[in-house]
C-alpha cells in the first residue's frame, strides 16, 4: 500500500520537524514537501502532488487563507487539512468556505493527527472533537432547531441523513444504515445544502450543529 503523501505548511520549523517526527513513527505516511509560508507553498505546489496538505493559518508573507484560496484555484481537488491554534468559529468557518476538508487544533495528539490525515486523504471530512464542542457551546441561544427545521422544510429522511452525517458517517455508511443508495444520499445532501444555503458537507454539518437542527 502506498504511503499518504503529506505537504506541511507552517512558519515554525520546530513544529514542522515535530510533525515529521510524529509521522515517521507511524506506518503509511510520508512528508514529501514543506513550506514556511503561503507564498513558498504556492511556488512549490505546481510541482508536487500531495495526498494531504497540512495548512497553518497565521504565517508571514502570505497567510493560510490566501494560500488556500490560490492553491484551490490551481488544483481544485487538493485536500487541505487546517492545523491551527485558533478555536474560534471565525477562523474555521472562513477556511471551510474556501473548501478545506478538515480542521484540527495544533495541540491535538499524534493519533488524532494521523487519523485526520487518513480520513482527509480518502476524501472524507474531519473535525477534532475540541472544535465540535466549541461549536456546540457557542450555539444560538434561541431555540432555533425545530422551528428552523420546519421553516426550511427538511423532510424526515433528510433529517436522518443529516443526523448520520453529523455523526461523521460516510455516504456509503449512511446508505447502508438507511437502506438506500449512496447516490440517493448524495441527492438528499444536495437538497439539504440548497435549503440551508451551505456550499459543502462540512459547512452543512456546522450549520446543523450551530442551529441545533440535530442533537449530538
Amino acid at each position: 500500500m502506498n504511503s499518504i503523501a503529506v505537504f506541511i505548511v507552517d512558519d515554525h520549523k520546530l513544529f514542522r520537524e515535530g510533525i515529521k517526527f510524529a509521522l515517521s513513527k507511524k506506518e503509511g505516511f510520508e512528508v514529501i514537501e514543506e513550506a514556511s509560508n503561503g507564498s513558498e507553498f504556492i511556488e512549490k505546489i505546481p510541482f508536487v502532488d500531495p495526498d494531504v496538505v497540512l495548512m497553518d493559518i497565521d504565517m508571514p508573507i502570505m497567510n493560510g487563507f490566501e494560500a488556500t484560496k490560490l492553491a484551490l484555484q490551481q488544483k481544485p481537488h487538493l485536500k487541505i487539512l487546517v492545523l491551527s491554534m485558533h478555536a474560534d468559529q471565525g477562523h474555521y468557518l472562513k477556511m471551510i468556505e474556501l473548501g478545506v476538508k478538515g480542521f484540527i487544533l495544533k495541540d491535538s495528539g499524534a493519533d488524532v493527527l494521523t487519523n485526520a490525515i487518513s480520513e482527509v486523504s480518502k476524501g472524507n471530512n474531519f473535525f477534532s472533537q475540541e472544535l465540535l464542542m466549541n461549536i456546540i457551546l457557542k450555539k444560538h441561544d434561541n431555540p432555533t432547531g425545530a422551528a428552523l427545521s420546519e421553516k426550511l422544510k427538511i423532510s424526515t429522511r433528510e433529517y436522518h441523513v443529516l443526523e448520520l452525517l453529523c455523526q461523521a458517517n460516510t455516504n456509503q455508511q449512511i446508505a447502508d444504515k438507511l437502506f438506500i443508495s449512496s447516490k440517493t444520499v448524495e441527492g438528499h445532501k444536495t437538497q439539504l445544502m440548497l435549503k440551508t444555503g451551505t456550499q459543502n458537507s462540512v459547512a452543512l454539518v456546522l450549520f446543523a450543529i450551530k442551529n441545533q437542527l440535530i442533537n449530538l
